[in-house]
Formats: C-alpha cells, structure tokens, sequence
C-alpha cells in the first residue's frame, strides 16, 4: 500500500439490463474524488480490479426494469446517483449490518460510475435541479453529502446557522470547500486554515470570514482573535487536516456537553 499505482484498463462488456426496481442511465458525466487516488494507491479497504471506480455520476434515465413503480416518474429524466447504499433513514450510522458501501472500485459494491450505462436501484437517483450542469451535478454528491452531514447533522442546526461560529481546517480540499459554501449559504461566520495564503485567500472570497496559515506560531491564538466582539470561542469545528490541529483545535471550541470536533476523511 503506497508504493503502487494501480494502471487503469478500458473494458468492453455488455449493455446491462435493469432488473426488478432497478432503471438503466446513460451516464453523461462522472467526477473524480480524491478516494479513486487512494484507491489507484491501494490505500482504500477492498480494491478490486473487477468494478469501474466512480462514486459520483449524472445521466438519464433511458430504461426501467419490471418491478419500477412508476417507469414514466423517470424514463427521460436527468438524475444524479446516490454515491453509496446501507445508509438512508438513521442519522446515527448505516441501518445496513455490512455498513456503508460507496460506489466504484471496491469488493463492498459492485458498481461504479465511470462507465457509459449503469444499472441501479429507482431509489438511488434523485433528480438533478435545472440550475445545474451535468458536471456540476456529478461534482456534488459524494463531498456533498459528507460536508453536509458534518456540519449540519453532526454539528447540530444550533451550531450550523446563522450567527455560530465554525472552523474549517485545511481549507481547499472538496469536503472542506462544500463545507465552507453550505456554512455561508446557511448564515454561518466560517473560518478556515491552510498552509497556502492563496487558498484562504480564495476562500475569503467565497465568503468565509477569515483565515489563518497554520504553520505559523500560535495560530490557533490568531484564530481566536478573528472572532467577533462578544465571541470567545467557536460553535464546531470541521477537521480535515490532521496533525497537531486536532489537539489544537479542541481549545478552540466553546465549553459544552457537545461541543463537536467533526473529522473526516
């Protein structure tokens, strides 16, 4: 683990056949997640040459198998596919006992988004909102639904909207970025951290408040003083830096029962 780099290798097969509640998309546009790295890197649980990597896909609905309860609710419509199965309705964790399976180049789940037509279940798709591109659509899931089950499930609506104070480490990478715009969308005073001025720079113009570079000494102080009159502390914090951040960034955050560090990867 590592010390490879997996190859990727084009394969022909057939045409799948949607079965049961299951429709066939044509998929028009897939995303790359910094998983597939790790995965090309065997540094992901269950890699498997035998299933096309992708978790996040867009395409159109062009067949429905005999077991679709209303095959016209979708023959034609653009939808975005749901990353991963075993995790619907429980906000504590996956109902499913073999856990959370994301889609795309692992033994857990057999299917994968980078590939022209995929076979899956009508409760997997939802439709995508005509504002968005196909691209667009195909970037949001998978980091989407991470950040926003950081921030607002994990986190707490209390803690996630208007007038808290968040903390976003190592702003620039996808679930940090979601993270940030879900947060200011909601009314939040997000702050961030980077080793690269020009990433929290960037990020200020995407609306966070602020930002510290953390190699610098006594950043955590910095951040403190960013905060608003009145403020001495912040609401949650959303890690996904690592390091000595963590240690750091539990004096960062208000004296509370459930004050939440939330760290992802």
């Amino acid at each position: 683990p590592g010390q490879v780099y997996y190859p990727l290798a084009v394969k022909t097969l057939p045409q799948p056949v949607p079965q049961g509640s299951e429709v066939l998309v044509k998929l028009t546009a897939t995303s790359l997640n910094h998983r597939d790295v790790f995965l090309r890197q065997h540094l992901y649980p269950g890699v498997t040459f035998d299933v096309p990597m992708g978790a996040d896909g867009t395409g159109t609905v062009i067949a429905a198998g005999e077991g679709v309860r209303d095959p016209q609710r979708w023959i034609g419509k653009r939808v975005v596919i749901n990353p991963g199965v075993g995790w619907k309705d429980s906000p504590d964790g996956p109902e499913d006992p073999k856990g959370y399976r994301i889609l795309g180049g692992t033994k857990s789940y057999n299917k994968g988004t980078m590939q022209e037509y995929l076979a899956v279940d009508e409760g997997e798709l939802e439709e995508v909102p005509d504002h968005l591109s196909d691209a667009e659509a195909a970037s949001f899931p998978l980091t989407g639904l991470t950040a926003w089950r950081a921030l607002v499930v994990k986190a707490g609506e209390r803690n996630s909207s208007k007038g808290a104070a968040v903390l976003v480490t190592g702003i620039g990478g996808g679930v940090a970025l979601m993270a940030l715009k879900l947060a200011v969308a909601r009314g939040v005073d997000v702050y961030v951290t980077s080793s690269s001025e020009e990433k929290i720079r960037k990020a200020i113009e995407l609306g966070a408040k602020g930002g510290v570079n953390y190699k610098q000494e006594k950043w955590e102080q910095k951040l403190l003083e960013l905060l608003p009159t009145g403020k001495v502390a912040f609401d949650a914090i959303i890690d996904g830096a690592g390091g000595d951040s963590v240690d750091k960034a539990v004096k960062l955050l208000k004296v509370s029962k459930l004050s939440p560090l939330l760290l992802y990867e």
